[in-house]
Order: C-alpha cells, then structure tokens, then sequence
C-alpha cells in the first residue's frame, strides 16, 4: 500500500484528473461568487431603495402634521409588525429618543453616501444583528433615522458562503474519487509493461506485453513495443547464430593449427623448437581470448544456459582461496581470507566462482612482491558483500567504468599477459545476477566490491 501511493501520485492521469479538479473547482467558485454577489447586491439595493422611500414619506408626513403626527405614524408601524426588520428611531435636538424601536442613536460615522452600518444589541439568545440606516435631519432640529434589519441578509449571505464551500469540497471529492479510480487502471497496465520490459532486460527476449483490445493510446504503444522486441528478438537470434558459425568455422582450424604446431615441436631442432613454443603459446593465447569472448557472450545473452541455485559463498570463497593460494606464495604474497560461514545467494555457482577467480588472478597479477590480496565475505541484512583487495597502482577514478569494456588495458598493464577480458567476464556475470560492481580504492591497491542479494 505505501508504494501504490505515490506511485498513484506521479501517475499523469491521475495529474490530470487534478488538473481538471483544479478548472472545475475555480469554475464553480467563481459561479457560485458570481450568484452570492448577485443575490447579496440586489437584497441590498431593495432594501435602500425601500428605506429611502420611507424617509421621504416620513418626512412629508413630519412636513404635514407636524412632531405629533410623525409620532403617531411611527407607533402606528411598530404596532402593525412589533417583530418586523423595520428600524426606526426619532430623537431630539440632543438626540434623545422620542419615539422608535432601538434606544438609543448609533455611535457610528456615516459613509460617504450617508448610510450607516451598525450592529443591533443582542437581544435573548439571539445573536447582534448587522442594520443599514439613512439619518435625516427634520425642521426645529430633530433627527430621524430609518434603517433595516439585515439579518435576512446575513444569512443569505452564510447559506451561499456554506453551499460554496460544500459545492467546492463536492468538486474536490468527485475529481479525487475519479483520478483515483482512472488512474489505478492505468498504474495496473503501466505496471504490466514494466514487468515485461524488466523481464527483457533481463535477458528473456521471448516476453511479450498482454495486449488489451481497448484500442487507446496505450494500446497503440503496446503494439509497438511488441513489434520492437519481436525485430530485437531477430537481431539477437542473428548474432547468436553468427557467433555459433564463428565458433564451428574459427575454433577448429586454430585447433588444427595448434595441434599440427605441436607435431612440429616435437619433430624440430633445438634451435626451433623455441620458435614452435611461441608460435604455440600465440594460438593458446587466441583460443583463449576466442572462449572468453564466446563465454561473455553467452552470460550476455540471458540465463538461458544458466542454472539458478543455491550457492553458499562461503564454501566458493575457500575453495577459490584453496585454489590461489600456492600461486599467490609462489609470487612472494600473503593471500588473506576474511571468511562469513552460512551465506547463500541464488546463481549459477560456476559463474561466480570463474569471476570471482579472475578478480583473484587480476590482483596476483598486479601486486608486487611481498604485497597482499585479501578475499573478503560479509553479509548486511539482505546483502552480501564479495570483495578482493590488493596492493598493486590501482586505478584511477577516470578509467574505472572503461576497464569493463573488452579489450580495454589500463597503458600500465598492456606489457603484462591477457587480452582485457578478465573484468568484462565478471561484469557480465553481475549483471547476470542483477547484482552491483563498485570499484574502490584500497590506498594502495584497488577494492572490487560486488554486491549481491542474499537467499
């Protein structure tokens, strides 16, 4: 579960299901502002439309019967709707109330139009209540107010702010609901190619991708992947038969050149028959080159030829130590084993025993007299370390990932024996194993650490 998620994250439906979430939701939140300014606006203009016709009737009333009469009518008002949003308010010179429904005047300043926005008293258990209210100034120095209750007002505007937050969060939810579920079909048939293609590299070139009759895009891409490993598949077969027609139509005629250079030394002088032996070491030396490229080749090919078991490195690592060990005495060196008993890996035990022994036999070849190599096993958590030290120049940090290559030879050891295949073998013996190859230095000397998964 904690990879499908963020692998759910980065998947690009799923981006643009976000995308669109994104469009819709500021869509409807700009729809959804637009109805609320609108609904808002217009309750708002009616009701100053309506308090300024009050004013103006209850001026001319003021203008016709006088303080009592306009006393009279605002009683007359209240009384008809004692809980109405009507608010008015009629003091004295030094704004003492006279008559109304509030107690006393606003303490409030007047916005540039003349309006007044004050907040009622609480009243019960009912919250303050926001009222707008036009003052006017009546003959003999007294003052009116008439304003309306906006509570009707405030709570239309809460319910559109409430619908415009659960509109928004419906947005969001479906958007969400439906990149997952549209990208998780996706993510399972990318996981599907990813498997495959994982399994190509690995060398089975027969894998193909399912093929799913939708027809989409991805569909199409399949198709085409499909044809590209069936013309890799052809492209490798052709150039295993060449190797195999390269193996029948060379092998045998150096064959039979060396073994007809080895009836010659027999019959030739003693003057020569060092000339045999050195005609006779080249064509060794070319069957040998010939095998390891043939060697190489096929590890590169895939496991086909390979057979996959438990392998305990523990017993490899002595028994290729049993093997050097005179040699590396023989050169006037110290063969040190720092040894791991009980671990395993799953491979093929004679290819890692063949890379394992050429890394060993690089070493004895590059360190000098009185120097040491040393094969280390150690085993962390679900990883195993393989690694050969020695005490020879080493090398530098440029030419590292080129000693890999065939053929390649560091200019220090061109005048030693071999044709730079050693280190291109054991490479392709770690990728065979999907393990790692890191090389280090050992100051002096240089470390080979390959690093494989434990069983």
């Amino acid at each position: 579960m904690s990879s499908v998620v963020p692998t759910l994250l980065r998947s690009s439906p799923f981006r643009l299901a976000l995308a669109y979430m994104a469009l819709f939701g500021i869509s409807a939140l700009l729809l959804l502002g637009f109805i609320y300014w609108s609904t808002a606006g217009y309750m708002l203009r009616q009701a100053d439309e309506t308090i300024e016709a009050e004013v103006t009737g209850l001026a001319e009333r003021y203008r016709l019967t006088g303080l009592a009469g306009l006393t009279s009518v605002i009683h007359d008002r209240l009384g008809r709707q004692p809980q109405g949003a009507s608010i008015y308010l009629l003091t004295d010179p030094q704004y003492l109330p006279l008559a109304g429904n509030i107690s006393r005047w606003p303490d409030v300043e007047p916005d540039e139009d003349g309006w007044l926005d004050f907040r009622l008293a609480a009243q019960g258990t009912e919250p303050a209540h926001l009222a707008r209210a036009k003052p006017f100034q009546l003959r003999g120095g007294f003052y009116l107010l008439v304003g309306r209750d906006m509570y009707e007002l405030q709570a239309i505007r809460a319910a559109v702010v409430r619908t415009m937050g659960w509109g928004l969060a419906l947005t969001v939810g479906l958007a969400l609901v439906g990149g997952v579920l549209l990208s998780r079909g996706r993510i399972r048939r990318i996981g599907v190619i990813h498997r495959t293609i994982g399994e190509v590299i690995g060398g089975d070139l027969s894998r193909r991708i399912p093929v799913d009759p939708t027809g989409d895009d991805i569909e199409e891409l399949v198709a085409k992947l499909n044809r590209m490993l069936d013309e890799l598949e052809k492209l490798v077969e052709g150039v295993r038969r060449v190797s195999d027609n390269i193996a029948h139509d060379l092998r045998t005629p150096l064959a039979r050149l060396r073994n007809r250079l080895e009836l010659l030394r027999r019959e030739a002088d003693d003057d020569k028959r060092p000339v045999v032996e050195e005609a006779l070491a080249e064509a060794d030396g070319l069957l040998a080159t010939f095998n390891a490229l043939l060697r190489i080749a096929r590890i590169e090919s895939g496991p086909g030829g390979s057979v996959f078991e438990a392998v305990d490195l523990s017993v490899l690592v002595d028994d290729v130590a049993e093997l050097y060990e005179p040699l590396v005495e023989e050169a006037g060196n110290e063969l040190v084993v720092d040894n791991q008993a009980g671990v395993s890996i799953r491979g093929d035990r004679h290819l890692v025993f063949q890379a394992l022994a050429n890394l060993v036999d690089n070493s004895l070849k590059v360190t000098p007299r009185g120097g040491r190599i040393e094969i280390s096993l150690k085993s962390t958590g679900d990883e195993v370390d393989l690694t050969v030290s020695d005490e020879g120049p080493g090398i530098p940090l440029e030419e590292r990932e080129k000693v890999f290559q065939r053929f390649y030879r560091l200019d220090s050891s061109r005048s030693s024996s071999g044709a730079g295949l050693g280190l291109s073998l054991v490479a392709a013996v770690v990728e065979l194993h999907q393990a790692k190859i890191h090389l280090e230095d050992n100051h002096p000397g240089l470390r080979v650490v390959v690093r494989f998964r434990r069983l």
